[in-house]
């Protein structure tokens, strides 16, 4: 018989004997059932368009409204203050691009901070190729920027400053309030605005817009378990309207046209919701979580370095981001994805190179460190018998993986 010429597709099949954990709710969260239920209505029943003048669109116009009256009260903002999008991402690049826009005559540079997420600091690099100058900020050891770093990068042309609330990646929760209180008495920075991304933290810890000085805060639905594809921008009453990046039928103000996804929307406002009902709830038990799950990973994997914040206070909440010496983030993701549990990786593999994270470098570590990193974060699923799991898994799996990446560097000596 002639041997099969037909390619071998190699399947990685789960060794998992337990039932699976999910500990990446950093990068997505399930949809809260009560929040799907209140989002079916809005695909059948109440499917109208809301910029209809018939009964189906009042009736879609209605419930648009009702949403956006709803996310402005978690948020402690007027509704008129708020502009949905598909995402974070179009909300970033609404409030950095559209406001350059806007701003452009009045000056073209921009400060920001070298561990912001990918969303800010693609549109800051694009600005920067259109003529924009843009200050990259350091941070200190643990991921925090400082409020003399903010006030001495500010110059006559300054127009936006743009800092992540809470890091995706090391969790460093920055402290917006007393950043924007100094770039508000500032003498002659009282018309430089501030935007927030803050995706990891609303829904998470208190957030009161009506006494955080900040002018434009993004957000998005599916890290608080609402939908996929729907987001907001904040944008303060008084402060400039970005110049719209999506042209068309004038929704939102015109300020973002398309028809407005009105199910996505009900859901993150429903979300938002629940969040703001369960805060006194969850927050403790996720800090309770969170400090186990460090403990534990600390115990089980002696070598591990924790990146971030020491205080939990100053951490987003069920965050945990660690780097571990010798082994490469995307091999532990894959092996503890053999076992049963779900994390991501600080680092990004493009074309087969393994690229060390830049938020851990901007910390000062090495790159040996930046290419260890795994980053846990827990929901409210949750419990300690999966922080238990956690413990039990990876002392085998960062044996294994340490050793072999030690014997494949002995080998190509």
């Amino acid at each position: 018989m002639k041997p099969s010429t037909k390619p071998v597709t190699r399947i990685f099949m789960s060794t998992a004997t337990s039932p699976r954990i999910y500990l990446d709710h950093a990068a997505t969260t399930p949809v809260d059932p009560l929040v799907l239920e209140a989002m079916l209505p809005f695909w059948q029943a109440q499917f109208g368009n809301p910029s209809s003048l018939h009964f189906w669109g009042r009736e879609a116009r209605k419930a648009l409204q009702a949403a956006r009256d709803s996310v402005a009260k978690v948020l402690h903002c007027q509704p008129s203050e708020i502009i949905f999008t598909s995402g974070a991402t179009e909300a970033n690049n609404l409030a950095l691009v559209g406001v350059a826009e806007t701003l452009s005559a009045h000056g073209k540079h921009i400060i920001t901070t070298r561990i912001e997420h990918a969303a800010v600091q693609a549109p800051c690099q694009w600005l920067e190729a259109q003529g924009w100058e843009v200050t990259w900020l350091p941070v200190d050891s643990e991921g925090f920027v400082s409020v003399d770093a903010v006030l001495g990068a500010l110059r006559p042309d300054t127009v936006l400053v743009s800092i992540i609330h809470g890091n995706n990646e090391i969790g460093a929760i920055q402290d917006i309030q007393a950043i924007g209180t100094a770039l508000k008495s500032q003498p002659g920075s009282e018309n430089v605005l501030l935007h927030v991304d803050a995706v990891q933290t609303v829904g998470k810890i208190p957030l009161d817009l009506s006494v955080l000085p900040v002018d434009y805060l993004s957000l998005s639905g599916h890290k608080v378990y609402g939908p996929k594809g729907v987001g907001a921008l904040f944008v303060r009453d008084g402060s400039p309207v970005p110049t719209a990046q999506i042209r068309g039928g004038g929704q939102e103000g015109d300020v973002r046209s398309g028809t407005e996804n009105l199910a996505g929307i009900v859901g993150l406002a429903k979300a938002l919701e629940i969040t703001q009902e369960r805060m006194s709830i969850d927050l403790p038990r996720l800090r309770t979580l969170q400090q186990a799950l460090i403990e534990a990973v600390r115990l089980a994997v002696p070598e591990a370095v924790l990146n971030g914040p020491e205080d939990l206070d100053a951490r987003v909440p069920g965050n945990a981001h660690f780097s571990f010496p010798g082994v490469e983030g995307e091999s532990m993701v894959l092996h503890l994805d053999l076992k049963g549990i779900a994390v991501s990786s600080g680092s990004a593999c493009h074309s087969a190179v393994i690229e060390p994270s830049r938020i851990v470098k901007a910390l000062g570590k090495s790159d040996t460190l930046a290419k260890g990193t795994v980053r846990f974060s827990l929901g409210r699923a949750n419990t300690e018998a999966d922080v238990r799991r956690v413990s039990e898994v990876l002392p085998a799996v960062y044996a294994r993986l340490s050793r072999s990446g030690f014997e494949k560097s002995n080998s190509n000596r």
